[in-house]
């Protein structure tokens, strides 16, 4: 899911059920990620293949350069809290 919060786009995943919030614009060209396609622990960005770990943030595969940012999740009753 595609969120933005604080100004700043990020990506919120469940992964057989624990939550994962990442930076949701991929650092290579400022595509939206939450665009992309999930493979896995992954995602890829629609528009040139760049590759990011979904609990981390890591850059798996380029061409981006930078990882993304990764951010808290809390779950609290029925809310999603995330840490940015």
């Amino acid at each position: 899911m595609g969120l933005e919060l604080g100004g700043k786009p990020v990506l919120l995943v469940n992964l057989d059920g624990s939550f994962y919030a990442i930076g949701g614009k991929c650092t290579h060209r400022g595509c939206m990620l939450k665009d992309g396609t999930i493979n896995g622990e992954r995602i890829q960005c629609v528009c040139h293949g760049s590759t990011f770990e979904l609990k981390t943030g890591a850059l798996f595969k380029g061409p981006a350069k930078e990882p993304e940012s990764s951010y808290g999740v809390k779950i609290e009753g029925d809310q999603v809290l995330i840490n940015i």
